[in-house]
C-alpha cells in the first residue's frame, strides 16, 4: 500500500515537471511561429489525446517523460524549407526555444517557494558563528581539534559564516581540507578539517553539529517510554542525565552509554522546566538493536509568514544557493572527491515524494520545487540530447558561422544517449543500493 501512495504521489510530482517543462519549450517554439506538430505526455504510442490547430496534444504509452515535436526538428529532416521549420530558424531562436524548459522550471522552483514562504516559511535559528553543539567521537571535526562549544568565525573564504553555508561546505568537500578558525573563549584558532567520505550517501562527513534547541516533533510508533514519562509533541529538550542536549545525536549517545538504565530527562514546557524518567526500549532499526526512549526529534523551528516581496527574495536566494551546490556536487563527483552515490534516481525521489506527502502540503510543495530546480540544472548540462547540449552545439555553429556536419552530429547524439542510458541505469542502481543497504 506504501509502494503504491508513493508512486501515485511521485507520478503527480513528475508529471508536473514534465508538462511545465514541455510547456517551457512549446511556448517559445509558438512564440517564434515554429509549427509543433506533437505535444505529447509520455513515450511511445498514442494512447488517447485531441486536436488543437495543427497540435496533438496526446498521452502515450510510456508515461515516464515528454516531448514536444517540431517540424525539421531531426537531423536530416526533411522540411528544412519551411520557413516555420525549427532549423530555418535563426540559430538564437532555436537556443531560446532549447533554454525555455529549463528556464520555466527554474521559474517553477521559485514560484513554488515563494507561494509557500508567503503561508509557511519554517526559519530555523541559524546565527552567524554559529557553536558546535555535538562531535562524533571518531569524526574528522575531534580528530582534528575541534571541541564542542567551539565558535567558527571563518570556513574557508566565507567569514563569519552561517551553519548552512558550513553545512555546504562540509558535504561538498570530501577529502578535501578545509581551513577552519574558531574561536575558544578568547583564542582564535586555525584547525583545518578534512570531512571524510560517508560511504552510503557518497557525502562529506566532519562529525560535527550546531549548537541549537532541539524540541519532540512526534512518536516513534510501538515505543512509548516518553509518551507513558508524560512527554507532549512540542516540549524542549534541555539536559539527560545532567548532560545538556544541544542535538538529536547527543541524546541517542547519552541513552546508548548507559543500555537499559533509567534516563532523567529534563525538558521545558510553556516555559516551565519539568523532570521525567523514563526508561528506555531496546528496539531494532535497520537491522541494527538501538536503545530509544520514542521520541522523534527536530530542530526549534520558527513558523512565519513573510510579505511577497520578501517570500520572493528569499525563494530566489533559496533556489540560487541551491543551484550553486548542485554544481558543487556535480564538480566534486567529475573531480572524485565525491561518490557518485550521492545522486538520487527515480526510485528514492518515489519514496520522498510519498514520505513529504505524508508530512504535510508545505513538505511536498517543498520537494516539488527542490526537483524542479535539479531538473532545469540538469537539463542544462552541456550532454548531447539535452537542453544544454543543445544549446552548446548551436553556440559551436554560431561561432563557426555554419553547421556542423551531419554525421558528425548524429554521433555526437548517439554517444550522447548511451551517456545518458548509463547514468539511468546507474541512478536507479544506487536507489536500491541504498534502500536494501542496512546501514
Amino acid at each position: 500500500m506504501l509502494f503504491i501512495q508513493n508512486m501515485l504521489w511521485y507520478l503527480l510530482l513528475i508529471g508536473v515537471m514534465i508538462m511545465i517543462h514541455e510547456l517551457g519549450h512549446y511556448w517559445a517554439a509558438i512564440y517564434f511561429d515554429v509549427r509543433v506538430e506533437t505535444f505529447s505526455f509520455g513515450f511511445g504510442p498514442r494512447l488517447f489525446g485531441f486536436k488543437r490547430g495543427e497540435t496533438d496534444f496526446r498521452f502515450s504509452a510510456i508515461l515516464f517523460g515528454g516531448y514536444v515535436k517540431m517540424t525539421g526538428e531531426q537531423m536530416g529532416e526533411s522540411g528544412t524549407t519551411d520557413p516555420r521549420s525549427l532549423n530555418a530558424k535563426p540559430r538564437w531562436q532555436r537556443m531560446i526555444i532549447a533554454f525555455a524548459g529549463p528556464g520555466i522550471n527554474m521559474i517553477l522552483a521559485v514560484a513554488l517557494l515563494a507561494g509557500l514562504y508567503m503561508f509557511h516559511f519554517p526559519h530555523v535559528p541559524n546565527p552567524h558563528s554559529p557553536k558546535i553543539g555535538y562531535l562524533t567521537t571518531e569524526g574528522a571535526a575531534a580528530k582534528s581539534g575541534i571541541k564542542i562549544g567551539d565558535q567558527i568565525v571563518q570556513i574557508d573564504d566565507v567569514s563569519d559564516p552561517t551553519w548552512e553555508q558550513i553545512a555546504i561546505k562540509e558535504v561538498t568537500s570530501a577529502r578535501h581540507t578545509l581551513d577552519v578558525w574558531v574561536k575558544r573563549g578568547d583564542e582564535r584558532l586555525h584547525i583545518p578539517v578534512t570531512p571524510e567520505l560517508e560511504p552510503k550517501q557518497g557525502i562529506g562527513s566532519a562529525g560535527w553539529a550546531q549548537e541549537m534547541r532541539i524540541r519532540v516533533a512526534g512518536f516513534v510508533p510501538g515505543i512509548d517510554a516518553a509518551q507513558k514519562a508524560g512527554i507532549l509533541g512540542g516540549d524542549v529538550l534541555v539536559s539527560a542525565n545532567g548532560l545538556p542536549i544541544q542535538s538529536a545525536s547527543r541524546l541517542n549517545e547519552i541513552i546508548s552509554a548507559t543500555p537499559g538504565s533509567p534516563v532523567d530527562l529534563v525538558y521545558l514546557r510553556n516555559g516551565q522546566e519539568t523532570h521525567a524518567q523514563l526508561t528506555p526500549i531496546k528496539h531494532e532499526i535497520d537491522g541494527k538493536e538501538r536503545w530509544m526512549i520514542g521520541v522523534a526529534l527536530e530542530p526549534l523551528v520558527e513558523i512565519t509568514r513573510l510579505g511577497p516581496g520578501q517570500a520572493l527574495t528569499e525563494s530566489c536566494r533559496q533556489n540560487w544557493q541551491s543551484a550553486q551546490m548542485i554544481v558543487t556536487f556535480l564538480e566534486g563527483i567529475v573531480e572524485r572527491r565525491l561518490s557518485p552515490k550521492s545522486l538520487e534516481g527515480p526510485i528514492r525521489i518515489a519514496q520522498m515524494s510519498g514520505e513529504s506527502a505524508r508530512e504535510g502540503a508545505a513538505s511536498y510543495f517543498g520537494l516539488m520545487a527542490a526537483v524542479s530546480l535539479n531538473l532545469a540544472v540538469f537539463n542544462l548540462l552541456p550532454v548531447p540530447i539535452l537542453d544544454g547540449g543543445v544549446i552548446l552545439m548551436l553556440f559551436i555553429e554560431m561561432l563557426m558561422r555554419r553547421d556542423l556536419d551531419l554525421q558528425v552530429k548524429e554521433t555526437v547524439v548517439k554517444v550522447g544517449f548511451v551517456f545518458l542510458m548509463v547514468i539511468v541505469v546507474f541512478v536507479i542502481y544506487n536507489d536500491l543500493s541504498k534502500i536494501l543497504s542496512p546501514s
